[in-house]
């Protein structure tokens, strides 16, 4: 199949083509193309997963070892998008929130006694096999180019919270073991 090539000065989008054709310049300049979209590529990913379980009987917020990453944007204009999963259970009431460096971030308005944080309440209802999952996805401007840090952190209301993990924990297939993450894109202006 031949391909016939078009000469034109510029080119236009009423220009058009038939099939087989390919439009070239002779004599353009960069203003008889459109410009390529400017921002919004990604700059870099940093990303962390949990496997393994943890546990807190703290009535505060208190970090979720290993659920941290640390990125530094190569300019202030940058967003930072986080991408943030969750799982987890517990006979009492639990929360978790993000933070950059020690500012909570993609939380509820504060009000009264209520909690701000990242996600819902991860109570299993007494049954002790529930587990429950939350997909957060933020997008940051930290307007900065030091290093960051994102972490989670899990709060309860009384007895024990788990992460990754079903309150039980029992031995059996219907018990879940799940994976908690943590990833951050940098996005260039």
């Amino acid at each position: 199949m031949a391909i016939t090539t078009l000469n034109n000065r510029s080119i236009n989008r009423s220009d058009t083509a038939a099939a087989d054709q390919v439009w070239t310049a002779t004599s353009a300049t960069a203003s008889d193309f459109q410009a390529a979209a400017a921002g919004g590529k990604v700059l870099q990913v940093v990303s962390t997963s949990k496997t393994d379980t943890f546990s807190s009987t703290s009535t505060s917020f208190t970090d979720i070892t290993g659920l941290t990453v640390n990125i530094t944007p190569a300019a202030t204009s940058s967003k930072v998008l986080v991408l943030y999963n969750v799982s987890g259970g517990t006979d009492n009431h639990n929360l978790t929130r993000l933070l950059r460096d020690s500012t909570a971030i993609s939380v509820g308005a504060a009000a009264s006694s209520r909690s701000p944080s990242t996600t819902g309440n991860m109570y299993d209802g007494g049954s002790g096999s529930n587990i429950w999952t939350y997909a957060v996805n933020y997008l940051d401007s930290p307007s900065s180019t030091s290093q960051l840090t994102y972490k989670a952190q899990l709060y309860t209301s009384g007895g024990t919270a788990y992460i990754n993990r079903t309150r039980t924990d029992a031995d059996a297939a219907y018990a879940a073991r799940t994976a908690s993450t943590i990833t951050v894109m940098e996005i260039g202006a």
